[in-house]
């Protein structure tokens, strides 16, 4: 597993816990885990978090957290056993897509609820990940599964509440 980061003033420890957030991600998913993988994390101000919410959501406010899943990633053949295919060294990575993430959002936000901005950016990096394998929350049942994910997700890197 890769991560790749835009530049930023992320200190290693918190790089650290994100990367241990992807990696808990793809290790419960059951294509993912075994394949190798490559995501891109970007940190962006407020004004550039609203030009994209604008531009793919059509909403002109910044959010926390946007994901961008690469469409070419999503299918991934089974194997003969129902299993999916374990990734071959020889292939290249599959990148997964961009997760996106204002961390002043992600500061308020932890400040709203009480808990450090690494809690909250490792909440957004699962909640972003879980986007690019496929979650979604636009119905009742697919938001319970996604945040129990979630919850999985945090609780196994130690950042659950």
């Amino acid at each position: 597993m890769k991560i790749f980061w835009n530049e930023c003033d992320m200190a290693p420890p918190t790089q650290t816990l994100l990367k241990q957030v992807v990696s808990a991600g793809l290790k419960k998913h059951p294509v993912y885990h075994k394949t190798d993988c490559e995501v891109n994390i970007s940190f962006v101000t407020p004004a550039e978090m609203a030009d994209l919410n604008q531009a793919y959501r059509g909403k002109n406010t910044p959010t926390d957290v946007l994901s961008f899943p690469n469409d070419g990633a999503q299918a991934m053949p089974a194997g003969p056993t129902g299993r999916p295919k374990r990734h071959s060294p020889s292939q290249p990575a599959i990148n997964l897509g961009d997760i996106i993430i204002c961390t002043d959002v992600a500061q308020a936000q932890a400040a709203e609820y009480g808990h450090s901005l690494e809690r909250e950016l490792a909440f957004l990096t699962a909640h972003g990940l879980l986007h690019l394998i496929g979650y979604d929350h636009h119905t009742p049942q697919a938001e319970a599964e996604m945040i129990a994910m979630q919850k999985e997700i945090l609780a196994w890197v130690g950042a659950g509440k």
